[in-house]
Formats: structure tokens, C-alpha cells, sequence
């Protein structure tokens, strides 16, 4: 059994308890749960390692994108290792952060992954903490409820692919053909924003979308699932779904 689900933001034991996914009950570790992006990978705090021992804990192993929402400082820290012909890192023995650009082959099905995505509620900047007027900026932000981050504290510039990522993920296409089951990202494609008229929840184009857009035009694929828009709706023309607080069965 594979199911997906869209951004948890850390919120692990509210989406996946038993109350609101029983159908883990049935489940075994060689079973999945696919978050889409917005994990919520944040500041190694205890309640944070508690919730994730917590999620170690379910009957069933955890996959995650990453989103605009995650410690890129953390993730990027953590080992590389091999897992289903893809790149992962264990966050723990059954919570797996599947890096970018990488195809796993998961219960006969191949998957295409690839997180990341441009943040859009920073519209007031983002602010260094070690800049000399920091606090005296930070009040001001406060004071008319700016949207703001800080860098390497609540935003990372990671948050947006490199092109070595991009261009590991165009290698590992083609070393597949070109054709997969699943494609699993946070970012929607450019095309799609455009049918939108301009974007929906100020989604607007960018590098991210617009190589996910030559991956939807290159790529044969079953269905393409993302996150990141806060909706559960389907898009049947590209055959594609955006999740959020739904968890659908899709294998």
C-alpha cells in the first residue's frame, strides 16, 4: 500500500494518529506514507525529535519531498545513502527524505522526486540575523505584521534547486527512459500556474516551475502528485493531483 499525502509543516502526530488515518492499522513497514513537500524539518528541538521518534514508531515507513518550509542546514548535514536505486537521507531508520532529481523503484512502480520550492509569503525581505541593525528591523516587521524570514533560521536559499540537482534529475530520466509511474514534487509546473490566470495563493512562475515544466513535457508519467498550494484538488488534464490535509491511496 502506498498513500500520499500533501504539507504537514511538522504537525506528524495531528495528520498521521490513528484517529485520522485508520487505515494504518492494516500497514507494514514495507507500506508507505508520501508527504509532499512543507515536511517540517525545523530546529532539532526536543519536541521535534520526540515527534519524530513518534512518526518512527507508526506501522508504516514515512517518504517526504522537501518543500520551502524545511532546515536545508539539517537536511544538507545529514548522509547520503542509497535506498530503492535513489538518494535518500534517514532522518530515521523509516523516515526518509527523498533528495532531489532521484527515481526510486517502490513496489514495482517507479517514482520520480524532486522537492524544493520558491517561497512566496516573504514579500517584506529577509532579514540577516547578524546584521548590525537586525533587531531594530525585526521590531519594525513586527510592529505592522510584515512577512518576513530570517536566513538560516526560518528561510533557506536552498529552499530553490541548483542546476547540478536539475541536470542529476534529467541524467536519471533519461537513464529510465524517460517514463515513469509517479512524479512526486512540492512545486507545481509552470503550465499549470498559467491556467490559473497568474497563479493561485500568489504562485508565479519560476526556474523551479519552469524545469518541472520540461520535465511534464518531456517525461511519460501515470500521475504527478505536489503539495504547496494548501488545496486537495485534481487537475485531470495533466493528470495530476495537488494534496494537502487529504491522505488518498494511490498504489
Amino acid at each position: 500500500m502506498i498513500y500520499a499525502t500533501g504539507d504537514t509543516h511538522g504537525g506528524w502526530m495531528h495528520r498521521l494518529n490513528m484517529a485520522s488515518f485508520p487505515e494504518q492499522k492494516d500497514m507494514k513497514k514495507d507500506d508507505y506514507v508520501i508527504i509532499l513537500g512543507d515536511f517540517g524539518l525545523w530546529d532539532d528541538s526536543r519536541r521535534e525529535r520526540q515527534a519524530l521518534d513518534w512518526l518512527e514508531g507508526r506501522s508504516f515507513t514515512t517518504l517526504f519531498v522537501d518543500g520551502n518550509h524545511e532546515n536545508y542546514d539539517m537536511l544538507d548535514a545529514m548522509p547520503v545513502q542509497e535506498w530503492r536505486g535513489g538518494k535518500v537521507h534517514a532522518l530515521r531508520p523509516s523516515v526518509l527524505h527523498l533528495m532531489r532529481g532521484q527515481v526510486f523503484t517502490i513496489q514495482d512502480r517507479r517514482f520520480f522526486a524532486f522537492g524544493g520550492a520558491r517561497s512566496h509569503d516573504i514579500e517584506d525581505g529577509i532579514l540577516d540575523a547578524s546584521a548590525p541593525d537586525y533587531r531594530r528591523r525585526r521590531r519594525l516587521l513586527d510592529a505592522r505584521d510584515a512577512q518576513y524570514r530570517i536566513d538560516h533560521i526560518s528561510w533557506w536559499a536552498r529552499e530553490m534547486p541548483s542546476e547540478s540537482e536539475m541536470e542529476e534529475g534529467r541524467k536519471n530520466l533519461a537513464a529510465c527512459g524517460n517514463k515513469v509511474d509517479y512524479i512526486l514534487t512540492h512545486s507545481p509546473f509552470t503550465r499549470l500556474i498559467a491556467d490559473l490566470n497568474g497563479g493561485e495563493g500568489n504562485l508565479l512562475p519560476d526556474a523551479l516551475t519552469d524545469y518541472l515544466e520540461q520535465v511534464r513535457e518531456t517525461v511519460s508519467y501515470r500521475h504527478w502528485l505536489f503539495g504547496h498550494m494548501h488545496v486537495n484538488r485534481p487537475y485531470p488534464v495533466y493528470a495530476s493531483v495537488c494534496l494537502y490535509e487529504q491522505i488518498v491511496r494511490i498504489a
